[in-house]
C-alpha cells in the first residue's frame, strides 16, 4: 500500500486536465515575486472537475477561479508528499526568477551605456555624446548587452582609426575588423552605425543615399586616393634629400605655401627636422592665415600647416610624421561648433595641443567683435570646458580670421 499511493497520486497530479494549473502556476513562481494565490481560466468542464477532485470541492469551480497556494499545498502533500514547487518542476522544469534576471539585465545595460559614455573615443570627441544618446535610445541589438557591446566596439574601433590611409573600404575594414573586408559594406548594421556617427561628428544629416554615404566615407580618408588627399604647409624646411624634404624646403625657401600629397607623405625618403631646440610646428583650420603668414614672412616663415577644414588623411599623417620627428604641435582653429569639433578631432589624433583656444582667448576675442554669427550646434570642448559655456553665454562666433593678428604675433616670435 505504501508503494502505490504515491504513484497513484502523482498520476492524479499529472493528468493532462490539470495541465493549465500547473502551467499558470509554475509562470507565476518564476517571477522571483512572492505568490499566494493565482488565477486560472478559461477552464473547460473537465479541467473544471479535475481541478474540483483535486481540492476537494463539492461543486465545480469558475471557469476563471482563483486557487489559494496554501490550499494547493495541502493537496499536493497528501497525495504525492511533495511540495508545490517540486511537483511543477518534475511536471515542467526548473523554476526560472524573472525578476533576478531583470534586475541582471537592468544592470548589464547600465554598465553597457556607462562603458560607451566613458570611452576613450567617446570622451575626447564629446560631439559623438549625441550619437550615444541614439545607441542607447534604439536599445539592445537581438535583446543583448553582449551582442550590442561587440557592435558598438566595431564602430568606435572604426572612428579611432579615421582618418584612415585613403584606402578601398573593403580594404580599410579588412585591416582593423580582423580581415572581414565586408563588414562595412552598404546596409551592414556596422556600417549604418559608423556613418551615423560620422554624420553626427560633421553636423550633417544621416546618410540616406549612396552618394551621401560615399562622400562621407571619404571625408573619413575612406575610398580616397594619395593624390586627391593633400595639406598646405608653410616655412617647413627639414633636412635631407628625400622628395618630400626637397619640395617642402624649396617652397618655403622661395616663400611660398606647398602642397603636398598623401603619395608623398607615404614615401618621404630622407626627412628630418632640427632637434636642438625641438621645432615647433604651428596648425591652423583656414588657408587665409597660412596665406597671410606666409605674405608676412616670406622665406622666413615659422613651420604652419593648414587642414583646410576638417583634417583629412594628409593632414593627419603630416602632423603625426612631425611628431615623429619630434615637433611640438600647435593648433588654432574657428570658435564655432564646427571648429570646436574639428580641433577636438585632430587634437584625439595627433599630439597638437590647443593655441590661443581657451574660454579666455575666445572672451578675449568676442570682446573685440561682439555681433558674429551664432555659432551653430556647440559640443564640450574636452582641453577646457568653460569654453564652450562661455560661447553658449555670449551666443557669437569668432572666426580664425579675426584674431589673425594675434595667431601672426606669435608666428613673428617664432619667426625670430
Amino acid at each position: 500500500m505504501t508503494h502505490t499511493e504515491p504513484a497513484r497520486g502523482e498520476r492524479t497530479l499529472s493528468r493532462p486536465e490539470l495541465r493549465p494549473l500547473w502551467q499558470t502556476v509554475h509562470s507565476r513562481l518564476s517571477s522571483g515575486r512572492p505568490v499566494t494565490r493565482v488565477r486560472l481560466g478559461p477552464l473547460d468542464e473537465a479541467q473544471r472537475e479535475a481541478l474540483a477532485d483535486l481540492l476537494g470541492l463539492d461543486r465545480l469551480p469558475d471557469p476563471h477561479p482563483f486557487v489559494a497556494l496554501v490550499r494547493l499545498e495541502e493537496a499536493v502533500a497528501e497525495l504525492s508528499g511533495r511540495t508545490v514547487r517540486e511537483t511543477v518542476t518534475e511536471l515542467l522544469g526548473p523554476l526560472g526568477d524573472r525578476a533576478s534576471d531583470r534586475r541582471r539585465e537592468e544592470t548589464e545595460r547600465a554598465e553597457l551605456w556607462a562603458w560607451l559614455d566613458g570611452h576613450a573615443t567617446v570622451r575626447a570627441q564629446p560631439a559623438l555624446a549625441d550619437w550615444t544618446a541614439s545607441c542607447r535610445a534604439a536599445g539592445l541589438v537581438g535583446g543583448s548587452p553582449e551582442l550590442t557591446r561587440t557592435l558598438l566596439a566595431d564602430a568606435l574601433t572604426v572612428l579611432a582609426e579615421c582618418p584612415a590611409q585613403a584606402e578601398p573600404l573593403p580594404v580599410f575594414a579588412a585591416r582593423i575588423l580582423k580581415g572581414d573586408s565586408h563588414a562595412l559594406d552598404d546596409g551592414t548594421r556596422l556600417s549604418t552605425l559608423v556613418l551615423r556617427a560620422l554624420a553626427t561628428l560633421h553636423d550633417t544629416a544621416a546618410p540616406e543615399s549612396a552618394a551621401d554615404r560615399r562622400a562621407l566615407w571619404t571625408r573619413a580618408g575612406i575610398a580616397d586616393d594619395d593624390l586627391s588627399a593633400t595639406v598646405l604647409v608653410g616655412g617647413l624646411r627639414p633636412v635631407g634629400e628625400g622628395p618630400l624634404a626637397s619640395v617642402a624646403r624649396a617652397c618655403a625657401q622661395a616663400g611660398q605655401a606647398a602642397s603636398l600629397t598623401l603619395a608623398q607623405l607615404r614615401t618621404p625618403g630622407e626627412f628630418t627636422l632640427a632637434s636642438d631646440p625641438a621645432p615647433v610646428v604651428h596648425a591652423v583650420e583656414n588657408p587665409s592665415i597660412l596665406a597671410l603668414a606666409v605674405r608676412r614672412f616670406g622665406p622666413d616663415c615659422p613651420p604652419l600647416v593648414c587642414t583646410s577644414g576638417w583634417p583629412n588623411s594628409a593632414a593627419i599623417h603630416l602632423l603625426r610624421l612631425l611628431a615623429d620627428h619630434g615637433a611640438v604641435l600647435r593648433y588654432h582653429g574657428d570658435f564655432d561648433g564646427e571648429g570646436i569639433r574639428i580641433a577636438a578631432y585632430l587634437l584625439d589624433k595627433t599630439s597638437a595641443r590647443p593655441w590661443h583656444m581657451s574660454a579666455t582667448d575666445y572672451r578675449a576675442a568676442v570682446a573685440r567683435t561682439p555681433h558674429g554669427p551664432e555659432p551653430g550646434r556647440l559640443t564640450e570642448a574636452p582641453w577646457d570646458p568653460e569654453l564652450t559655456r562661455a560661447m553658449a553665454e555670449h551666443g557669437t562666433a569668432v572666426v580664425e580670421e579675426l584674431v589673425a593678428d594675434v595667431l601672426l604675433a606669435d608666428l613673428t616670435e617664432a619667426a625670430g
